[in-house]
């Protein structure tokens, strides 16, 4: 059942929460807060808002943001999906090196 649409905010001020599919874990290592936080700076450099307050769980994160001229899913478009590809990417070259080790360890 697809999302309903969302208002858009009198103040301005969102509470975000964005959450890996199926609740898997989103964060790995202490790199990927920091990884994600990046994200948030990057797009803050480009876009109009302000972040009042970030909680980043393993499987989830909450934002306290405020826009001031764009639209609230403009700039959650920009963290999040900076942050998808660098952690499908990470994951990706990870899984790699695990099967080129047990190819070469085990001769598989």
């Amino acid at each position: 059942m697809p999302r309903g649409t969302r208002e858009k905010s009198e103040s301005g001020i969102y509470h975000v929460m964005l959450r890996g599919i199926d609740k898997m874990d989103i964060f790995l290592s202490n790199s990927d807060y920091e990884k994600f936080l990046y994200y948030i700076r990057e797009t803050m450099d480009k876009s109009n808002f302000v972040v009042y307050g970030y909680c980043l769980m393993t499987n989830h994160v909450h934002l306290l943001i405020k826009t001031e001229t764009e639209e609230i899913g403009d700039i959650v478009r920009r963290i999040a999906v900076g942050y998808a590809q660098y952690h499908n990417l990470k994951r990706c070259i990870e899984t790699f090196l695990l099967l080129l080790f047990m190819l070469v360890c085990f001769n598989f």
